[in-house]
């Protein structure tokens, strides 16, 4: 007899199931027009419905089918009674087909924290531009992001009416990241990826260090490293604070299973363990191919202004 899928391959699995709900409740929130907006910081850190609902949804669908693993969600809620619509118990049985890489296939619930970002991109989708909103499922070991599912729920919204809504990316350090095409962005161009919304002089001047050809300006880290991985962008740089666990922790696992690098803007790994502080405070720095040429041109001046 075949032995049961490691506990890594469940949690993948299901993940992308419950991935691939949420995307219904936020397209569903959409289409009900009222997307019940609360300004949480300021008017560009903005909570809806849809991050409200779909945290709901793959917390208490997680916490379900793996009650030991820690799970750390965007949005501070009230411990409501989650209805059972909202739950998702099903699992994309492609992935429980995989084998688990060797150095994973021990590892146990409590060793095991998911980061939620249950709509990446929420002031993008509060104002229509919904092909930046992402929902990020990302899953971490020893304080490394080591799998991660990316949800895009408007993935060919301008396609037509024909078109399939949507798409689930999901990787495994060790096996590999699905879901969409590899492409490598054209060589010898700098095409540089940042925020949308939280622009700021640091931002400005770190970027015009880099020599760009272009720079595409869009919300939702999530976005970003698709963006990255299509071959669209060279290198996503943010320097400021704003970036949370939740945003990088999922893009971080599919970037490195395809052999791409993310740090903070001084060069530091992220951390991903239950107690680590929920802020990258030192930014960003990410690429698929040729991080060192952009790391070794982020200005001293930068560095100094941001403390991790």
């Amino acid at each position: 007899s075949m032995a049961s899928p490691a506990l890594l391959m469940r949690v993948v699995a299901s993940a992308y199931s419950v991935a691939e709900k949420a995307a219904t409740i936020v397209r569903n929130v959409m289409s009900a027009g009222d997307l019940g907006i609360v300004e949480k910081a300021g008017p560009n850190d903005l909570q809806t419905k849809a991050d409200r609902l779909v945290q709901m949804s793959i917390c208490a669908s997680l916490a379900r089918k793996f009650p030991k693993v820690t799970i750390i969600g965007e949005e501070e809620l009230p411990p409501d009674d989650v209805t059972e619509e909202l739950i998702e118990g099903g699992h994309c049985e492609e992935i429980l087909k995989k084998p688990c890489p060797a150095q994973y296939a021990g590892i146990k619930e409590e060793e095991l924290v998911i980061w939620v970002d249950p709509l990446d991109g929420t002031k993008e989708y509060t104002e229509g531009l919904l092909d930046h909103v992402t929902v990020l499922i990302g899953i971490a070991y020893e304080g490394k992001a080591i799998a991660g599912v990316i949800n895009q729920p408007y993935y060919n919204y301008e396609a037509g009416a024909d078109a399939v809504l949507g798409r689930t990316i999901w990787g495994v350090l060790g096996i590999g990241a699905f879901g969409f095409q590899l492409t490598e962005a054209p060589a010898g161009k700098h095409i540089i990826i940042t925020t949308r919304s939280h622009s700021s002089t640091l931002v400005n001047e770190c970027i015009s260090a880099l020599n760009p050809d272009s720079i595409i300006r869009v919300g939702g880290a999530g976005n970003k490293i698709i963006q990255l991985i299509e071959g669209k962008a060279s290198a996503y740089v943010f320097a400021s604070p704003g970036c949370k666990k939740w945003d990088t922790c999922a893009p971080e696992a599919i970037l490195h299973a395809v052999g791409g690098k993310i740090t903070d803007i001084r060069g530091n790994s992220f951390q991903y363990n239950k107690e680590v502080k929920h802020m990258n405070s030192a930014g960003v720095l990410a690429t698929l191919r040729n991080y060192d040429y952009y790391a070794s041109r982020i200005p001293n001046t930068v560095k100094q202004s941001l403390v991790p």
